[in-house]
This record gives structure tokens, C-alpha cells and sequence, in this order.
């Protein structure tokens, strides 16, 4: 199945907390980071989600923010670093290629914020993925 989303990361899940409504699921992706999903616990049960299983995370690109480095104070735990690609903007949006460990992820962001951060080709970013903007698939 062809998808919109960008953002689609091999990976493996290393721990699963379930709670009555809600559960939070780690997964090491290809490259060696760790990311977590917040998904509902009837998803983890529609999917077989346990430790070891394969699975693709998956992250549309209006869901990524960037930084120009490691953000703490901040809720949200995930935190990819990686370089600028490529940067293509229009009126009012940019699109940024980041290049990672094992891969690369899109982020869809103002041209003002890619303007405001100086964002170019080489520069060394961090994506910021809040868990409950991770979905998760068989793979």
C-alpha cells in the first residue's frame, strides 16, 4: 500500500506498557535510536505488539519540528539528530530532508522558521516527534 506519509522507519519493538485506555510502546528503529509511540491499547492488541516484533513507525512530515540542537525541558521525548539534506521552500512553507542515522525524514515547516533557524544543506538539526504522533504498522 502507497502512503502520503514520508516518514516511515523500520524498527523493532523493545518494551510495551499498556494501560487501561492508552499504552506507550519503545522501538529501536534501524538506525539505533529509540523513539516511543503512544497508541491506544486496542491497537496494541490489533497489531500483536510484544517485544521483538517488527514493526514501521510512522510520522507525518507537518508532525516533525526542528532544532538547531538537543531541546531539554521539553515533554517531548523524541529526539532524532541528524543533518539539513536539502531545503525547498514556496510562500508561506519549506519542506527539510534530514538525513539520519539508518535514513531520512521529511519535516514540513514555515519558511520562516527555516529562514529563522538558518536552515541549509549540512546543517546539523534535531527532529522532535511527540509519542502520540507515532503511528505504528506491521512491517
Amino acid at each position: 500500500m502507497s502512503m502520503s506519509i514520508r516518514n516511515q522507519f523500520p524498527g523493532t519493538v523493545t518494551a510495551v506498557t499498556v494501560g487501561e485506555a492508552m499504552a506507550s510502546v519503545k522501538v529501536r528503529l534501524a538506525g539505533g535510536q529509540d523513539i516511543t509511540a503512544a497508541i491506544t491499547t486496542e491497537a496494541v492488541k490489533d497489531l500483536g505488539l510484544a517485544e521483538g516484533l517488527a514493526i514501521k513507525a510512522l510520522v507525518k512530515s507537518t508532525e516533525v519540528a526542528l532544532a538547531t540542537g538537543p531541546v531539554e525541558g521539553i515533554s517531548i521525548r523524541n529526539q532524532i539528530a541528524g543533518t539539513v539534506a536539502d531545503v525547498t521552500t514556496g510562500g508561506a512553507m519549506g519542506s527539510v530532508k534530514v538525513t539520519v542515522e539508518g535514513g531520512e525524514l521529511t519535516a514540513a515547516i514555515t519558511k520562516d522558521a527555516v529562514e529563522a533557524l538558518g536552515l541549509a544543506s549540512g546543517t546539523s538539526v534535531v527532529a522532535l516527534i511527540k509519542s502520540t504522533e507515532v503511528s505504528l504498522a506491521a512491517a
